[in-house]
């Protein structure tokens, strides 16, 4: 299933006057969904059901539609339903895993995939996605014999001419595993093959200009860089990362085209799924309010400050008089949405939002996302203004490791910033915060390390 985003208008139907058989409309209304025209496909789909409402094909059809629109629940409902009638189907089983992963179930997304290999053992993006989970859970030699034989599989389907999409992302798979495991000179030689293989892979470039880099080669890190900005001059994440391992023109935070760009991409990514199960932060951050503010009781109004899924929500809702979320990627919100906790959701630039709108909220959190601010000082002043007196605002970001080394801030290979707790304390002080220290924690894990922090509660005097 892949990602699809919603078109502005719709091709009509064929404009035969005999009405369409059930075929043709699904034909039809397959075209669309492919085209990314969610909203038409959706009414046909639900128009045949209507009538059939054991159409097997269909109703898997309308909950890959329901995934792509981020409602997991009626998704593996609908795939459920599906299966029900036609049990043998392994591209069911395999969409029902994605579903499932979706929605944080991973041992039955596990169950799913391996009855896919059970019908048909040579299903090679159900190897490729099992690969995936046990990468995240540090199940290293399982992973790369899963990635191994997905490798093989979709080797053989190149070479008799299928498209090359999973090829590319099976090597670009390895490469992350590569770099996870230390092995850095085979995660060049994969990511190496996943851009031959796809010029595109955004994901590759990504991770080879990492695998140099972590060689200590920043020059061949900078070149692989460069020869993505002459490809495609504008490209956010090349000019970040290209920042980041020269240390060059580095950004007083990242640019609002590289967060959209790098989120709406994750929003739909499988890695951004089985990371969720390593976040520590949202519960952090949460923690650090009930301490503070004491038990739940609905009184407060609460910004979740760079939302994007809404991790967050959940487990503040009910401190919450009122819910607001502010994220720049449309597709992280589109997600947001499909949780209801929050009342209203906003597209804008955080700092933006904050400025215009003072005294409105008594709690702003922020989870994992001042991490994409380097100087904190303009985001803050805004945050204070936007609380009322006595308001408070909780935040994490990640810790430099070595606080002797000299600058406040340092734009670091993964595109995040990370700070000085000195840095951090002076610019809530200079914000006008009376600010508490910040603790420090582990936010998550990242290739089976764990990523140090700083969790700050701050209050407006």
């Amino acid at each position: 299933g892949g990602r699809m985003s919603p078109a502005p208008s719709a091709p009509a139907a064929p404009a035969d006057a005999a009405p369409m058989s059930v075929d043709e409309a699904l034909g039809h209304a397959l075209r669309l969904h492919r085209a990314g025209y969610l909203d038409p496909a959706e009414k046909i789909y639900r128009a045949i059901l209507g009538l059939w409402p054991d159409e097997a094909e269909v109703l898997h059809l309308l909950g890959m539609l329901r995934h792509a629109r981020g409602d997991s629940a009626e998704a593996s409902a609908l795939i459920r339903r599906a299966l029900a009638l036609v049990p043998d189907a392994p591209g069911a089983w395999n969409n029902l895993g994605n579903v499932l992963l979706e929605s944080g179930s991973v041992d039955d997304a596990i169950a799913a995939y391996r009855r896919c290999l059970e019908l048909v053992p040579d299903f090679a993006e159900a190897h490729n996605n099992l690969g995936t989970i046990h990468r995240s859970r540090s199940e290293w030699s399982l992973a790369e014999d899963a990635y191994q034989r997905a490798l093989q599989l979709a080797q053989a389907r190149a070479e008799a001419g299928e498209p090359a999409e999973l090829l590319a992302d099976v090597h670009n798979n390895l490469a992350g595993l590569m770099l996870a495991r230390g092995r850095l000179r085979a995660a060049v030689d994969h990511a190496c093959r996943a851009i031959t293989v796809s010029p595109g892979q955004v994901g590759a470039r990504k991770l080879l200009g990492l695998a140099y880099y972590t060689l200590g080669e920043f020059d061949k890190a900078a070149e692989v860089y460069r020869s993505w900005l002459a490809d495609e001059p504008d490209n956010p994440i090349a000019r970040h990362h290209l920042a980041a391992c020269t240390g060059e023109a580095v950004p007083a935070r990242a640019a609002d085209d590289y967060v959209e760009r790098t989120f709406d991409a994750f929003a739909s990514s499988f890695d951004e799924k089985l990371q969720r199960l390593h976040y520590r932060a949202p519960m952090q951050v949460a923690q650090a309010l009930e301490d503070a503010c004491g038990a739940p009781a609905a009184r407060l109004d609460i910004l979740d400050a760079g939302c994007g899924t809404g991790l967050c929500g959940p487990l503040v809702r009910a401190h919450a008089r009122r819910l607001e979320g502010v994220d720049l990627s449309a597709q992280m919100l589109q997600r947001a949405e499909c949780r209801r906790v929050y009342d209203q959701l906003n597209k804008a630039e955080l700092g933006a939002f904050l400025a215009a709108r003072p005294a409105a909220w008594d709690v702003v959190l922020s989870a994992d996302t001042l991490c994409y601010f380097g100087e904190l000082g303009p985001v803050l002043a805004a945050a204070h203004g936007a609380l009322r007196r006595g308001g408070r605002l909780f935040f994490t970001v990640e810790a430099v490791r070595d606080e002797d080394a000299g600058p406040p801030f340092v734009l670091q290979p993964n595109g995040r910033y990370a700070h000085t707790r000195d840095h951090v304390v002076e610019a809530l002080v200079a914000a006008g915060f009376e600010a508490a220290l910040p603790s420090a924690q582990v936010l998550r894990t990242e290739g089976g390390e764990p990523v140090a922090g700083w969790l700050v509660a701050a209050c407006k005097p």
